[in-house]
């Protein structure tokens, strides 16, 4: 079983969207049994997951002091990927889920604002030693920014080749428990999570 970590001490950047999208994506491609894992305590992922009417992805409750026994369970169960979204700003529930990630998938936003909140989130990975990808989200057609923020995230690690771009239903999807892909696979925003996940999927190949 791989780990998949979604991570932003940051709110607002898209942590919950970005794991739903990636499980259910994840799963299409063959991937799973794949397992959700809500350790935000305003619980976006866990209320996303409940709206649904699909079986998968499948959702595990954990307690946070055993996360790494939770994780071994599920293993058993025969989950071959868990992804584990995180709490904006409350560090030592971040620190503990980063012990477990095989990958921590970084969302931003391009903007300078977010740009300068990055510094702390790559501070935890890097203590954790894990291997970190920052993902682009939210970004404006042919803005400038969008490229230079993609510069300065390489500074400090490897940028997903993909960008996700800001569309409503991207974000509309989560509502009534379904993804973009789910609502429309042709969508542009379908696609875009196709290719994340096609790159995210290599990364936790990785050892």
């Amino acid at each position: 079983m791989r780990t998949l970590v979604v991570a932003s001490q940051k709110g607002g950047v898209g942590k919950t969207t970005i794991a739903g999208h990636l499980a259910v994506m994840a799963e299409s491609k063959g991937a799973g049994p794949v397992a959700l894992i809500d350790t935000d305590p305003q619980g976006s992922l866990s209320s996303w997951w409940n709206e649904r009417q699909a079986e998968t992805p499948t959702f595990a409750s954990v307690d946070i002091a055993h996360l790494a026994d939770h994780l071994k369970q599920l293993e058993k169960a025969g989950v071959k990927l868990a992804i584990i979204d995180t709490p904006p700003a409350v560090t030592e529930t971040i620190r503990k889920v980063l012990a477990v990630a095989d990958v921590v998938l970084i969302p931003t936003r391009p903007s300078p604002h977010d740009l300068r909140a990055v510094g702390s989130t790559v501070e935890l990975v890097e203590a954790a030693g894990k291997r970190m990808v920052f993902v682009i989200n939210g970004a404006a057609q042919r803005a400038k920014i969008t490229g230079e923020a993609a510069i300065a995230l390489s500074q400090h690690g490897t940028v997903a080749p993909v960008t996700l771009y800001q569309r409503t239903d991207f974000a509309a999807s989560m509502i009534d428990g379904r993804t973009a892909q789910e609502i429309n696979f042709a969508s542009r925003s379908a696609g875009e999570i196709e290719k994340l996940w096609i790159y995210v999927s290599t990364q936790l190949r990785r050892k």
